[in-house]
C-alpha cells in the first residue's frame, strides 16, 4: 500500500519591513549618565607636627588621602625659652615684635605665661605686634593683654602680602627703632635664606632688628622618608610648606640611596607643590623644581586649591 504524501511547495518569503529610525527615541534624551567619580588621590606632606592637623584636614575635605611624612621637628626647648624670657623682660627697649611663623607666636606665649605681670609698660609710644596670614589668629585679646595691661598701646598688624618681605614693607621705616624677631634656631640643616634676608631687609628699612632664637628646627632623622618610600599606593603629590622640609626630605632620601627623580620615575605624574613663593625659591636653591606654587599663601587653602585646580583642568578620565 502506497501512501501519497502531500508535496509542500515553499512560498516566496515575505520581505521584512524596512524600518528607518529618523530620530532617537525620546526616552534616550532623558538619560543622564552619572559623572565619572574623581580619581583616588594620595597627597604626602612634610610639615612638622604643629601644622600637620590643619593641612591633613584640608586634604581630607577634598576626599584625598593625606600621607604625613614629617621631615623636620619644630619645637621650643628650655634653652630657647630662656632666650625669649631674657628679651621679653626688656621689651620696653623695643617698638615692635615681628613674628614670621606660628611656632614663634606659640613659643612667645609660652614664655609670657611664666611671667606674673605684663612686661610692657602701659605708657609709651604705640607697640606693634605683627604676624603673617592665618598665624595672626593666635594674636588674641588674651595674648595682647599678657604683653601689656593697656591693650590700647598695642597695635596688631597683619600685612596683606603674607611674606617676610611683605611684613617689612608694612612695618615701614624704622628710624633706628628696635624690633624683636623670634625666629628658629636651625640644627642639622642649612639655615634657609628667609630669616637672614628678613633681618637684612629690616635693617635696610632702618630698623634695629634683634634676633632671638625662639624655637628649634631640626632634621627629623634618616628614617623620616621611609613612610613615603614604603607607601604601596601611588602618591600623586608631595606638598612642602618650608624650605627646611625640602632639605630634610632630600637628606633622608639620600640616606636610603634615592632622590626625588627616583620618586618621579616610580610615580609618573607626581606633582611637587610649594606653599608660596618663599618655599618655592628655597626649593629651587636646593635644586628642586616644584610644579605648583600657590599664589594664595596666607593659609594652606591656597596650595590645596592650586592642586585641585591643576588636576581638574589637566585630567581626562575615560
Amino acid at each position: 500500500m502506497v501512501i501519497a504524501l502531500p508535496i509542500l511547495v515553499p512560498s516566496s518569503p515575505t520581505p521584512a519591513p524596512t524600518i528607518t529610525l529618523r530620530h532617537r527615541p525620546a526616552i534616550l534624551n532623558n538619560i543622564h549618565l552619572p559623572p565619572n567619580p574623581p580619581p583616588h588621590r594620595t597627597v604626602a606632606f612634610t610639615t612638622p607636627e604643629n601644622y600637620a592637623h590643619r593641612l591633613s584636614t584640608l586634604l581630607s575635605h577634598r576626599q584625598w588621602t593625606p600621607l604625613w611624612c614629617p621631615t623636620v621637628v619644630v619645637e621650643p626647648t628650655p634653652s630657647t625659652k630662656s632666650n625669649l624670657l631674657h628679651h621679653i623682660s626688656r621689651i620696653d627697649d623695643f617698638s615692635a615684635v615681628a613674628f614670621t611663623s606660628r611656632t614663634g607666636i606659640s613659643a612667645f606665649l609660652s614664655a609670657l605665661l611664666e611671667i606674673k605681670s605684663p612686661p610692657l609698660s602701659p605708657s609709651g609710644d604705640t607697640f606693634t605686634v605683627s604676624a603673617l596670614g592665618n598665624d595672626s589668629e593666635l594674636l588674641t585679646e588674651d595674648f595682647i593683654a599678657r604683653i601689656c595691661a593697656k591693650s590700647g598701646r598695642v597695635k596688631v598688624m597683619v600685612p596683606p602680602n603674607s611674606t617676610p618681605s611683605g611684613l617689612v614693607e608694612s612695618l615701614g621705616p624704622g628710624h633706628g627703632r628696635r624690633v624683636l624677631c623670634p625666629v628658629p634656631l636651625v640644627l642639622g640643616l642649612e639655615e634657609p635664606a628667609v630669616v637672614p634676608d628678613f633681618l637684612r631687609d629690616l635693617g635696610l628699612m632702618g630698623w634695629d632688628a634683634v634676633r632671638v632664637d625662639a624655637y628649634e628646627t631640626r632634621w627629623a632623622g634618616p628614617k623620616s622618608a621611609e613612610k613615603l618610600v614604603e607607601e604601596e599606593e601611588k602618591v600623586d603629590a608631595v606638598v612642602f610648606t618650608s624650605t627646611a622640609e625640602v632639605e630634610g626630605l632630600l637628606k633622608s632620601l639620600r640616606q636610603i640611596g634615592l632622590g626625588l627623580d627616583g620618586l618621579r620615575r616610580r610615580w609618573p605624574g607626581l606633582v611637587l607643590a610649594a606653599h608660596g613663593p618663599v618655599t618655592a625659591l628655597g626649593a629651587e636653591r636646593l635644586g628642586v623644581s616644584v610644579d605648583i606654587v600657590s599664589s594664595r599663601f596666607n593659609s594652606f587653602d591656597g596650595v590645596v586649591d592650586a592642586l585641585a585646580h591643576t588636576w581638574e583642568t589637566s585630567s581626562i578620565i575615560f
